[in-house]
């Protein structure tokens, strides 16, 4: 039987006898009725079985496109070489996460179990990261690496779930509305500090890391609303999140906030820690009925956060000018802040009680994991 390079030689020799014996061009007619084609083909057989190398006689021409067949394993591999090795900042973190969540020691974040890269709401967690670190893989995974750890020492879903806070501190300073999917917007979450509640201040701001437990569930309260582990579409690549809420600190009636130590501390705190444990979460972030002396506020909030995240923040004198500032659902605020809507106690917030709120860093960072594991 002749080789498998030996039918090239042959293919020329059929060339050459073709250029040189144009009546020989009309053997392959025979091929037009299977009766025909099978002594041509068995003749082809013989003669080759018997002169590897001869050209008498006909010659059957191998079909070009077996070398297709070669090409399509090279395209294969390459695309299979594309797909395993990391190029994009998400790619790339994806590759750190299991080392992130080593070091770390713990892996649920907004209640998300974080796991392999084809699981949407742990790509939506590691996108976030790297767009409040520019993409930066190497930022992203130092804040996603300290952010598990401070979780797992805060332990955020037990504080909203469990912890009962001091009503008499924190009583009707926060609270959260959803306004559900309409023709006109999508769903739409807002998280409301309502400062002129505070009655001591003192009490409310001296302990700084009670305040920032009590301001941590009311963060849950509305990450919980953005339902990140039930997500089934990934943020757009470099286009816009939908994953994302609204927040509004309104300072009417507040008189205590000029330069006052307690205060500055406790808002100091608060925006370290959630720049760091919350980003790229809110959408805007809208400060009303601000007074003069609150430049202090701004002042600070531009040492720890991004300028695209400042460029998010919106100061207004009155509350009444809100529901313009949102387009689309802004009659769905409450009268006060120039809607049409419910008040905003009639909204959600976190459980207040008698006593002062208990720590909760000995509780085991398994019962959180285990519990988004389940809701997942």
């Amino acid at each position: 039987m002749a080789t498998s390079t030996e039918p090239v030689p042959g293919a020329e020799e059929k060339k050459s006898e073709a250029s040189e014996t144009p009546t020989q061009t009309e053997q392959p007619a025979v091929s037009e009725t299977a009766s025909t084609s099978v002594p041509v083909v068995e003749e082809q057989k013989a003669d080759q079985d018997a002169a590897p190398g001869s050209s008498d006689g006909p010659v059957v021409v191998p079909p070009p496109a077996s070398t297709t067949p070669e090409k399509k394993a090279v395209a294969f591999d390459e695309s299979t070489e594309e797909k395993t090795t990391p190029s994009t900042p998400l790619q790339k973190l994806f590759v750190e996460l299991p080392s992130i969540i080593k070091d770390a020691d713990y892996g649920e974040m907004w209640e998300v179990k974080l796991s392999a890269a084809s699981d949407v709401p742990t790509s939506i967690v590691l996108e976030k990261f790297l767009r409040a670190n520019n993409k930066d893989v190497a930022k992203a995974k130092a804040q996603l690496t300290e952010a598990l750890k401070w979780r797992k020492k805060m332990q955020p879903v037990k504080l909203l779930e469990d912890v009962e806070f001091d009503a008499t501190k924190f009583g009707g300073l926060g609270y959260v509305t959803v306004y559900p999917k309409t023709d006109s917007h999508a769903k739409e979450i807002v998280t409301w500090n309502i400062y002129g509640s505070v009655k001591d201040k003192q009490a409310t701001f001296g302990n700084v890391e009670e305040f920032v437990k009590w301001r941590a569930a009311l963060m849950e309260l509305s990450v919980k609303e953005l339902n990140l582990s039930s997500a089934t579409e990934p943020i757009p690549a470099d286009g816009i999140d939908p994953y994302r809420m609204v927040q509004v600190h309104d300072y009417n009636n507040v008189s205590f906030l000029r330069m006052d130590p307690a205060v500055k501390a406790a808002s100091k705190e608060t925006i370290q820690v959630f720049s760091m444990a919350y980003p790229e979460l809110l959408k805007e972030k809208f400060f009303v009925n601000v007074p003069i002396v609150m430049g202090w506020v701004f002042a600070a909030m531009k040492l720890f956060l991004s300028p695209e995240t400042v460029k998010k923040f919106h100061p207004l004198s009155y509350g009444s000018s809100l529901a313009g500032e949102l387009k689309g659902w802004g009659q769905e605020l409450p009268s006060v802040y120039g809607g049409k809507g419910k008040d905003i106690k009639e909204g959600l917030t976190v459980k207040y009680g008698s006593s002062t709120a208990t720590a909760v860093e000995d509780t085991p960072a398994e019962d959180t994991e285990a519990k988004a594991t389940e809701e997942k």
